[in-house]
């Protein structure tokens, strides 16, 4: 059996959805008909550039979209989006999305919490005794066992 060479096509680091933020997406977009149809999705996990979601009620009937966002903590993100692919076993989707128009400062934001996020598995995996940090980005969606809450209480 022989290797196959993938190299890695994504622009940001993404980060996995922890369990706080499993909560659905409102994902709006219009059909060729001029309809607008709404579908409920859950956020897998999020880049700056992109994100992947599993829905049980099907995928768009669209290749352009627009989706509303909100994260803990954050204002609701109005983002432009189209599918990038589409993977279905029985009655689950899972969506691939790629954003087509996302304001600079909340890409530089997820990117920002991506690289917090996983500089603290580095900590983890590197067995570090300062694992959280009090300048953590990711602080607001994070449940990692090794979370220090009392760096991030006023």
């Amino acid at each position: 059996m022989t290797k196959k060479n993938f190299s890695e096509k994504r622009k940001h680091r993404r980060m996995p959805v922890i369990s706080n933020l499993i909560e659905p997406i409102n994902l709006t977009y219009r059909t060729k008909d001029g309809k607008d149809t709404a579908l409920v999705a859950i956020l897998a996990d999020l880049s700056a550039s992109g994100m992947r979601m599993i829905s049980f009620l099907g995928a768009p009937l669209a290749d352009t979209f627009s989706i509303s966002l909100q994260l803990p903590g954050m204002e609701k993100m109005e983002i432009q989006a189209h599918m990038a692919w589409v993977k279905q076993k029985e009655n689950v989707y899972t969506i691939g999305i790629e954003f087509t128009s996302i304001k600079p400062e909340q890409a530089a934001l997820i990117s920002a919490m991506a690289d917090d996020f996983n500089d603290c598995d580095t900590r983890i995996l590197l067995r570090l005794p300062e694992v959280c940090v009090p300048t953590c980005k990711a602080c607001r969606i994070c449940n990692k066992i090794q979370k220090d809450e009392d760096l991030f209480t006023a």
